[in-house]
């Protein structure tokens, strides 16, 4: 094998699509054995869930609060794997490593707000009409 070359194509095959997804659903289930964030997000996405099934959302709704929910899980996911990352190539406080670290934490900051704020145009006016 030549030094840069980590694996010859051999084509589209769909054992190797479904090979893909399997260490996909790997990563999924390590994520959430291990980390404790995405116990949170479990019981948030749960939630969003309940009410999105309570309140008769409509097509768009449903549509803007599934892709809110899966940035944030995706964030989450990244930055976990970028926290991993760094504390495999030093477990020794380093400036750059924190300033790395501190901006994987921001993305997963700003997908949650945005994911709160896009819970709260659908669900706030619906818990008002309730009342």
């Amino acid at each position: 094998m030549k030094p840069n070359q980590f694996h010859k194509s051999t084509g589209f095959t769909w054992r190797d699509r479904w090979r893909s997804v399997g260490f996909a659903l790997q990563g999924i289930l390590v994520f959430i054995k291990k980390e404790q964030q995405a116990r949170l997000h479990g019981i948030a996405t749960l939630l969003v869930l309940v009410l999105a099934i309570y309140f008769q959302v409509n097509s768009y709704e449903a549509i803007a609060l599934t892709l809110s929910v899966g940035l944030v899980w995706s964030a989450e996911i990244f930055n976990t794997s970028i926290e991993q990352i760094m504390n495999y190539i030093s477990r020794e406080k380093q400036p750059a490593i924190k300033i790395i670290k501190d901006l994987a934490a921001a993305a997963v900051l700003v997908s949650a707000l945005t994911a709160l704020l896009v819970g709260a145009f659908v669900f706030i006016p619906k818990i008002i009409a309730v009342w």
